[in-house]
């Protein structure tokens, strides 16, 4: 595939990738007062049981890596066998790494792959410096990011993607230690998907300019005191599932016409995470503005996501990344929401396959294996 830049990405059904079935909803566990956070059902398709059980990957190698204040952080690596870079996968907001669940069955065996859980949410423990009365922040996502590195990838190329929070983990990282993603440094691939460098207080949430204002004004006090309330939440949430329902599609999917394991897969994910987590991230998103760490990123190979229906990180915000870093490819894909990765597998696959050549040709690693290079090359689905 081409470099260059992309104003529109279509893409119909995902046959081969869609779900068939996720049945119940994942549990609300708690392990240090953390969510266990995994769902317990996972869409079908590669990698999958097929029968709407849990997803089963071949050479997993689960790690705990301790982050600067202690808290552990859950991590899995996937071995792979072709040459290329370690691609490492951090995750978004109120979910967990199982929300990449299509990209790593595409990947497997094929690529080193890495997946983490951030701090509070799936299955890494409750930020010990939360607990201690310190405010929740990119930046120490960012750290914890650059923990997992030292940790499991201490050495060779990288790839980074990120989605949503987990994008700007990334540009928290390049803020830090821009040495990483320089003409020397060790990233040689970024992906940025359905993310934002700055300006989450000017999101509109889709609603009108004034109802935007009013909402953003009393929603940090709201989820504060709501995170105070656990149980009587978590027991509203119960009963209020269809509610939630509604209000989780309306925020991850672009149309309706989404698979309906894949509806209840991305449904078990966000209901994994309990409100206080919910409570405790809310507040660092108007304090991100990592607009100055995509200098960084320049001459780096970098890919740019996001759904032309995405609410919570409009498509304006990519394209503002992408005008940062002209070399950057833009990718928009025509009424897809906000988990890109779920309701458009194919397209985020065929992607990050072109990222990953771009990738493995500036860190001189080789072609990558026959098998990804194919599904590279495949035409839009529908």
């Amino acid at each position: 595939m081409p470099d260059g830049r992309v104003v529109r990405g279509v893409e119909g059904r995902a046959d081969r990738h869609l779900a068939r079935g996720a049945g119940r909803r994942g549990r609300r566990g708690r392990r240090g007062g953390a969510a266990d956070g995994r769902a317990r059902d996972a869409p079908a398709g590669p990698g999958g049981t097929g029968r709407g059980g849990a997803v089963r990957f071949a050479a997993r190698s689960p790690r705990r890596v301790r982050a600067d204040d202690g808290t552990e952080l859950y991590v899995e690596v996937d071995a792979g066998e072709g040459p290329g870079p370690t691609v490492v996968f951090c995750h978004g907001y109120c979910l967990n790494q199982d929300s990449w669940h299509f990209q790593r069955a595409a990947l497997r065996g094929a690529l080193r792959t890495v997946f983490w859980d951030h701090r509070s949410h799936g299955r890494s423990e409750r930020s010990r410096s939360y607990l201690k009365g310190e405010p929740a922040s990119i930046d120490q996502l960012g750290g914890d990011l650059r923990a997992v590195l030292d940790a499991v990838v201490p050495d060779g190329p990288v790839v980074l993607v990120g989605h949503s929070m987990g994008g700007m983990t990334v540009l928290a990282l390049a803020a830090q230690h821009p040495e990483l993603f320089g003409p020397d440094g060790r990233v040689t691939g970024v992906a940025l998907i359905g993310t934002l460098a700055g300006g989450w207080d000017s999101v509109t949430l889709g609603l009108p300019a004034a109802g935007a204002k009013v909402v953003k004004r009393v929603a940090p006090g709201v989820v504060r005191m709501l995170g105070r309330q656990v149980e009587l939440v978590e027991a509203t949430r119960r009963w209020g599932s269809e509610l939630a329902a509604v209000f989780y599609r309306r925020f991850s999917f672009g149309t309706k016409d989404v698979d309906p394991g894949v509806v209840r897969f991305a449904e078990q994910l966000l209901d994994a995470t309990p409100i206080d987590v919910v409570a405790e991230f809310y507040p660092a998103f108007s304090l991100h503005d990592k607009q100055t760490a995509l200098a960084a990123l320049d001459g780096v190979p970098t890919l740019v996501m996001a759904g032309t229906k995405d609410l919570l990180t409009p498509p304006e915000y990519s394209e503002a990344i992408a005008a940062a870093l002209p070399g950057a490819r833009l990718v928009l894909v025509e009424n897809a929401g906000h988990l890109l990765m779920l309701e458009r597998p194919g397209t985020v696959d065929r992607e990050l396959v072109a990222l990953l050549e771009r990738a493995a040709d500036r860190a001189g690693t080789g072609p990558l294996p026959e098998e990804l290079r194919a599904a590279g090359d495949e035409p839009p689905e529908g």
